[in-house]
């Protein structure tokens, strides 16, 4: 009897072990899967999309009440500062997005996690290609895995302002320029100068953006930033000073029709003050401004055209496409990691809209295929334009090069450096990366 009931005692210790620990594991389990997770994203400015990520970040919280998504906007150039500056300090975003020959060196360096397919909603990193224009993730594809999706693809094309062709005495549709000697000649006949200060611009570079803008004006005299083989930097002598001659000639120590020391003209032209007539920009500048200014987006008065070459030009070339990926941090816990990557999946598969009201190309198949995407204005200019582009150049030194490129620039434009002595030290610098990567 004593036997027996020392047997139901144990038994029910046992039992009451066994709840207690079942309980323990379901609610210590529950409490890991609500614990508090927060995404810090940071991006480049844009205020239609920021209203429609604002919405996606909402929605995806109202759906993970775990999950807190904190937004930080700069300027695109801004932004490129300080991630890598983050990046350096081990103090990284989340989540973020650059163009692709600023994000790269992240990718190379361990910087950034690869994908979490199963979380983004994939198999696999097949799986993720099947979705998307061939090479499209060629530049975020590294020993295999998949480090990045795309947000945008874009390049640029040349956006006209009708009226200010028109008040220089010049028509539009006929006088557009084809040559970058046309940007020239039209320039002078629409630039207005209060002193040597720039009233109006004709046309004017983007000045941060040599490797997307500036480099295809090489390729087309023949010149590469890099050889084939990847063991010669700045490829063609002639080619290259002939380029930094132009933007010598362009500058303010030459015939004084445009400089970096300007407000950017893309961010001017929406404005219709009569302070630029032409302008390098993407697709995206339509949104920005039918928001900006309704009224000139619905005018009739712009137009945009295809990217020029110079006469003599050996290749036929257009602006450098390139992308922004967005990416994640690979300091992040795995927890972290999952919920960001399937908060990029969310906000990506919104497509259409991102077209609609930001005008913003993600490479889809689907998108490039789409009736939305053709209804864009000028949309086609855009889809011949990408055509006789290709990728910008992007490695693990792309951020240095890039920077070289502008102290080329800035010296012949604004130091009067003689475009020879600038090319022989811009092909010095850029070569020593070269030879250090390899």
């Amino acid at each position: 009897m004593k036997k027996k009931g020392c047997f139901i005692i144990l038994a029910i210790a046992v039992i009451s072990l066994c709840a207690a620990f079942f309980f323990y594991s379901f609610f210590n389990h529950k409490s890991k899967e609500d614990e508090h997770i927060v995404l810090e994203m940071w991006t480049h400015e844009d205020s239609n999309r920021a209203l429609l990520e604002d919405r996606y970040a909402k929605e995806f919280m109202q759906t993970h009440p775990n999950v807190e998504i904190n937004i930080t906007r700069q300027s695109s150039t801004k932004l490129i500062e300080l991630v890598q500056t983050a990046f350096a300090a081990g103090e990284g975003p989340t989540i973020f997005n650059l163009s692709i020959n600023d994000e790269y060196p992240l990718i190379t360096t361990g910087r950034v996690a690869p994908m979490d397919y199963e979380a983004a909603g994939y198999k696999d990193a097949e799986d993720v290609k099947s979705y998307y224009i061939d090479g499209m993730l060629d530049p975020v594809t590294y020993n295999s895995e998949i480090y990045g999706l795309p947000l945008e693809l874009t390049n640029w094309c040349i956006f006209i302002n009708k009226k200010v062709f028109r008040d220089a005495g010049l028509d539009p549709e006929t006088d557009y320029p084809k040559t970058w000697e046309d940007i020239v000649r039209l320039s002078e006949k629409i630039v207005i100068r209060d002193g040597n200060i720039l009233v109006r611009r004709g046309f004017d570079f983007r000045y941060p953006y040599f490797l997307e803008a500036m480099v295809p004006m090489v390729e087309q005299l023949g010149g590469k930033l890099i050889s084939d083989d990847g063991k010669e930097a700045i490829v063609g002598e002639e080619a290259w000073i002939k380029w930094l001659t132009f933007m010598q000639m362009w500058g303010p120590n030459g015939l004084n029709l445009g400089s970096p020391t300007y407000k950017n003209a893309r961010s001017l032209f929406n404005y219709d003050n009569n302070d630029i007539a032409m302008a390098q920009t993407g697709l995206y500048q339509e949104a920005r401004m039918k928001s900006d200014n309704p009224e000139f987006f619905n005018s009739g008065e712009w137009m945009v055209v295809p990217y020029p070459v110079f006469e003599d030009a050996v290749v036929d070339t257009a602006a450098c496409y390139y992308g922004h990926y967005y990416m994640v941090n690979g300091d992040c816990d795995e927890k972290t990691r999952k919920v960001a990557w399937e908060f990029i999946s969310y906000m990506l598969s919104h497509g259409e809209e991102y077209l609609e009201e930001v005008a913003i190309i993600q490479p889809t198949k689907a998108l490039f295929n789409s009736e939305a995407f053709k209804a864009k204005p000028y949309s086609d200019v855009f889809a011949k334009d990408f055509e006789r582009g290709h990728i910008v150049y992007y490695g693990e030194s792309s951020s240095a090069i890039q920077s070289l490129l502008r102290t080329a620039v800035g010296s012949v434009m604004l130091q009067n450096e003689s475009p020879r002595s600038a090319y022989l030290k811009l092909k010095s610098a850029v070569q020593e990366i070269i030879d250090e990567k390899r």
